[in-house]
């Protein structure tokens, strides 16, 4: 059975009030230090009269509380003058975003709505996060846009519209906050019950497979990336991080030379044709740019290869003749082949590939010198798995849409 903090549903869920509205955007208007390099944190502090001669630091304060010790307020910064702190509360946030739902699956897969407040003179947004727990390992599954542009036929995601990309804050922020759920911060607790690695780090892995194509956002996920690997603070190895992109060809250089991170392709099929209906983007970067980007890829090795996800779907992309051809397609890149089996969602009109289908493509695959998992479906029963991931912004009710249009007026917009 499905366990859940809140199961209710977009139209039954209370909705927020004029004057949480109003505090929500109060907190917005501070400039957040969650996200910000150590440079630009240096002259925020500058900004809010901190001598020159402190700010460095002041800096490695900051980031230590920030990153090490996941502190979300200022007065838990205890080697800090109360006077700086107070100061430091006025000009700044360091706030986490508000956990409007909580899911739980019977796999122990975790799925959580996020909401983040209104900027400039949009609105609240929120977006969908899933971790993952593993044998000796635990991913968390982040989002880099709010919607999607993609309209990728068998994706729930890309069912949404895109409404805006979020920033290196809202990045850091899923990280940061799944971290305080699980007890994944020093002198923190575990939840009772909770399924998660048995040693180590309980987010030991993160993947950019969220909702969202990252690469329409580079420099938000590059800048978040940076701060989520650096040593001196979250500490994440980057081949542990892995980003996924559906095929943003002129991106995915300078995914490897300024980010240096894992890469993982949404391939799905092997002929143009049917790639161009199943990830649209495909018409604008076909499979041979995209073969040839992947080819060039910064850092390829067998030691670093390239993951290509591909989803199973009965009579569409399943045949033999597929696999032989994704095998030919792949020639000459150290890569890994991870099979999903489809995972349905109201609406769609595709169906999961038969197991043995599923098998054979693989022992093809696998025979051919490549290694072909296939996934574990995970979270399907609280619509968790791949391509499921659906933000509920864009069905704000009236109510709650007036209570920010006055709160808006009130405040006059925010810059």
């Amino acid at each position: 059975m499905t366990l859940s903090l809140d199961l209710t549903s977009p139209s039954t869920r209370p909705a927020p009030n004029a004057s949480g509205l109003a505090a929500s955007a109060r907190a917005a208007e501070k400039p957040s230090l969650i996200g910000m390099s150590r440079e630009e944190m240096a002259e925020a502090l500058g900004a809010a009269g901190v001598p020159e001669r402190q700010r460095r630091m002041r800096v490695q304060q900051l980031w230590h509380w920030l990153y090490v010790r996941g502190v979300s307020d200022f007065s838990q910064m205890f080697n800090i003058s109360k006077d700086l702190r107070a100061a430091l509360d006025c000009h700044f946030t360091i706030a986490r975003p508000e956990v409007v739902e909580e899911q739980i699956s019977q796999d122990g897969t975790r799925k959580w709505l996020f909401r983040f407040p209104p900027r400039g003179a949009g609105r609240p947004v929120e977006i969908e996060t899933v971790y993952i727990p593993e044998e000796g390992r635990g991913t968390l599954c982040i989002s880099s846009q709010v919607g999607c542009t993609l309209t990728c036929s068998f994706c729930h995601t890309g069912t949404q519209k895109l409404v805006r990309n979020l920033t290196a804050e809202e990045i850091l922020a899923q990280l940061l906050t799944a971290r305080d759920r699980l007890g994944d911060f020093p002198d923190t607790d575990t939840p009772d019950g909770a399924i998660v690695p048995a040693e180590g780090r309980k987010v030991s892995n993160i993947v950019m497979m969220g909702m969202g194509e990252p690469l329409y956002n580079f420099e938000n996920v590059k800048k978040a990336l940076l701060i989520a690997s650096d040593g001196d603070g979250l500490s994440l190895s980057k081949r542990r991080i892995t980003l996924s992109t559906s095929g943003v060809t002129p991106e995915i250089a300078r995914t490897g030379e300024e980010i240096g991170v894992m890469l993982a392709i949404s391939l799905h099929a092997v002929r143009d044709d049917l790639r161009d209906m199943l990830v649209p983007i495909n018409k604008k970067y076909p499979l041979k740019a995209l073969m040839d980007a992947c080819r060039r890829y910064p850092g390829l090795s067998n030691a670093r290869r390239i993951t290509f996800e591909y989803v199973m779907l009965k009579d569409v992309n399943d045949s033999l003749d597929d696999a032989k051809e994704l095998v030919r397609l792949l020639r000459g890149i150290p890569a890994k082949i991870n099979l999903i089996p489809f995972n349905p969602w109201p609406g769609t009109n595709y169906q999961c590939s038969d197991w043995e289908t599923i098998e054979k493509f693989a022992d093809y695959i696998n025979n051919a010198g490549y290694a072909s998992p296939i996934r574990t479906p995970r979270g399907r029963d609280i619509l968790a798995a791949c391509g499921q991931l659906k933000s509920e912004s864009e069905r704000m009710r009236k109510t709650d849409r007036l209570a920010l249009e006055a709160m808006m007026i009130a405040g006059h917009g925010e810059a």
